[in-house]
């Protein structure tokens, strides 16, 4: 292959990837030289060929010219990156220097929303909101709940403890009622939500969520009532006076007898309704009474606790729990005008 050869091959080869248009129209350029086949790969692969006194100086002006197109590529693949970057951001720029359109009314985030309705509700039950710290010590958090050293909710795969102070982040809004316990004598009716953390992340999970903790003290509680006000609530909450609610039996260290709560939902992603599971439930463990100084002999309690985030993915549809938070507002202005108040 002549000097001259060599060159006409590297101006069609530098032409064709500086005119290519599109990624696939460059990846055909590349392909067309340093493909398998191309017009460059095929006599380095002939080389050998070559008498000897040639094939050295072939093979270092074929090595060259394949260095060139390979930069031409990479500065081709960039420009056509920035080009598609810059497109985009036109198409979504908002020009800060036009007049006013007038008020853009802003709208409550859609677990704002469910916290409200979920605090209306439980309003009308006659349960008031309490709130506590986030920020706990493991008494207050696993301790008091009858949750001992050695149970696996204490490990560090499980629960995110400070480096200083010895405190952990919350892992349930349970702590609130041993808070509110320790301080208020039954009969109680108390409500208490916000941020919880665990080690946790996918589709369906997250490191931060929110909680919705419910407990009820007195001295004639019983599973009847917790039952009813559960389902009485699950049906307000979905409109739906049908929809169909199990309890299963479970366990936690922190009531006894314990259960799951499950409904029979359908969602936009499934062909066919199924059991979901919505939280935990149960009455309030004895040890639990005992170490809020309260006698179990003479009062009973039951608590619950639901996951809002999993409430709000099933009433809006939502099959991602990330969707909450990635500050989308394409996505969040959906609800501005959702029907909760």
């Amino acid at each position: 292959m002549s000097d001259k050869d060599l060159m006409l091959l590297e101006e069609r080869a530098l032409s064709e990837i500086g005119v290519a248009s599109t990624f696939a129209a460059l990846d055909n350029a590349k392909a067309l030289y340093l493909g398998k086949d191309g017009l460059v790969t095929v006599p380095l692969r002939l080389v050998k060929n070559f008498p000897p006194e040639e094939r050295r100086s072939v093979a270092y002006s074929l090595n060259v010219l394949r260095a060139k197109i390979e930069c031409a590529v990479r500065e081709r693949r960039r420009f056509l990156e920035e080009k598609q970057v810059s497109k985009r951001l036109l198409s979504e720029a908002i020009d800060c220097t036009l007049p006013a359109r007038g008020d853009d009314p802003g709208g409550y985030h859609p677990i704002s929303i469910v916290m409200r309705r979920l605090r209306s509700l439980w309003h009308s039950a006659g349960f008031h909101c309490i709130s506590g710290p986030e920020i706990e010590d493991e008494w207050h958090n696993f301790t008091a709940l009858n949750t001992p050293e050695y149970h696996p909710a204490r490990s560090m795969h499980d629960t995110f403890y400070l480096s200083e102070g010895g405190g952990l982040l919350r892992t349930h809004t349970s702590p609130l009622q041993i808070r509110y316990l320790l301080k208020h004598c039954p009969p109680v009716r108390v409500i208490g939500m916000g941020r919880v953390y665990r080690v946790d992340q996918d589709a369906t999970h997250s490191p931060m969520f929110h909680q919705i903790e419910g407990i009820c003290v007195n001295n004639d509680t019983n599973f009847s009532q917790l039952k009813g006000i559960l389902k009485l609530f699950i049906h307000k909450f979905f409109d739906d006076d049908f929809l169909d609610v199990r309890f299963r039996p479970s366990f936690f260290p922190f009531t006894e007898p314990s259960a799951e709560i499950d409904i029979f939902f359908k969602t936009a992603q499934m062909s066919q309704p199924q059991w979901l599971e919505l939280g935990g439930c149960g009455l309030i463990n004895p040890n639990v009474l005992s170490m809020c100084n309260i006698d179990p002999d003479k009062y009973r309690g039951f608590a619950f606790g639901l996951g809002i985030e999993r409430l709000a993915m099933l009433f809006y549809g939502i099959d991602d729990l990330r969707l909450f938070y990635q500050n989308d507002l394409r996505f969040l202005s959906q609800f501005n005008f959702s029907g909760f108040k």
